[in-house]
């Protein structure tokens, strides 16, 4: 009897379908010990006053958070502003916040508590300082609010830090040579329309919301601030977050009748804290450039989110995990 010796080629198939199984199931167990949980669970955001760019950014980013990261449920909660953000991230009240670089560098300044922990994400859009007037009134420069009752923002807000020091630059003192009213965006229009402010200043991006409907319903102008770089900047190394800039005509129509103002602007920061998850922060980074389109079509000033910029993020160094998605998309 002669027995049958096995083909050549379907010796060489067998080897090969063995050995594609045992490297199949090699990738696999490395796969899966190296390989984290998605990131969930509840995370929380402060953002700011209901009428203000903070808020609306943060319900959109929500959104978009849903569809990036569906196990992570961000909850948004309300402040005073930039201060008040930071106060909550290192209580632990919140876990991501948007604050401006100026108030960050006042906040280290200070040695309030965990202002060594502060980590940011990413540079956001600019906030442009504004300084809202009846249109008849006889206001032209912040000299000339001497003895009248002018809106300086919350106390824990980025504005009334910014107030003081633009005040401070045009000569006037905050608490003997105005009439300081400490509320926010949320009242300072309906106060001005009252006839109950003189003014009020605001810093936000472009266009705020609350600005904007004021503008559509009561006659109003913004006064220029552009004199006031030079004296901003004599007042020492926390102002160089400060930049000469000029709010284009058409973003409050009515009240600038066609014309640029000159004004101030300051950047604004994602920021976290260090001991959060780097997975987490690398999402949450990713998701925050990759909305940038779709969010900026609602609010405008986040249009000015951009890759090549989003690094720079003086004072504060990059959290782990927005360094590891930099790092993921550098060319």
């Amino acid at each position: 009897m002669v027995t049958a010796l096995p083909r050549p080629g379907h010796r060489v198939f067998r080897t090969g379908v063995a050995a594609l199984v045992v490297l199949g199931l090699a990738l696999w167990w490395l796969l899966s010990m190296g390989s984290a949980p998605a990131p969930g669970g509840r995370v929380t955001m402060a953002t700011g006053v209901p009428t203000g760019v903070y808020a609306r950014y943060g319900e959109l980013l929500r959104q978009d958070l849903a569809h990036d990261m569906p196990d992570v449920r961000l909850r948004l909660t309300g402040s005073e502003g930039s201060i008040d953000n930071l106060r909550q991230l290192v209580s632990g009240r919140a876990e991501f916040s948007i604050a401006t670089a100026d108030a960050v560098a006042t906040y280290q300044f200070r040695g309030e508590p965990g202002a060594d922990r502060l980590r940011a994400c990413a540079r956001l859009y600019d906030d442009y300082m504004q300084l809202v007037v009846p249109k008849r009134s006889a206001v032209r420069s912040t000299k000339d609010l001497r003895r009248l009752r002018v809106g300086v923002g919350a106390d824990g807000s980025g504005v009334q830090l910014i107030t003081r020091r633009l005040l401070e630059a045009a000569g006037l003192d905050f608490d003997r040579d105005i009439e300081p009213v400490r509320v926010g965006i949320d009242r300072m229009p309906k106060l001005l329309e009252q006839g109950k402010l003189d003014a009020f200043f605001w810093s936000g991006g472009l266009p705020t919301t609350a600005v904007q409907r004021l503008s559509e319903r009561f006659p109003v102008r913004l006064v220029q601030l552009g004199d006031l770089t030079e004296g901003l900047h004599r007042q020492g190394e926390r102002t160089r977050y400060y930049r000469a800039a000029v709010m284009p005509a058409d973003a409050y129509p009515r009240a600038q009748d066609g014309q640029a103002v000159k004004t101030i602007a300051v950047a604004n920061l994602l920021v976290t804290t260090d001991r959060e998850d780097a997975a987490l922060t690398q999402g949450i980074t990713r998701t925050v450039i990759d909305s940038r389109d779709w969010i900026g079509r609602q609010v405008h000033a986040a249009q000015k989110v951009d890759l090549r910029t989003a690094v720079f993020t003086d004072p504060l160094q990059l959290h782990e995990g927005a360094r590891r998605y930099y790092v993921s998309v550098k060319p």
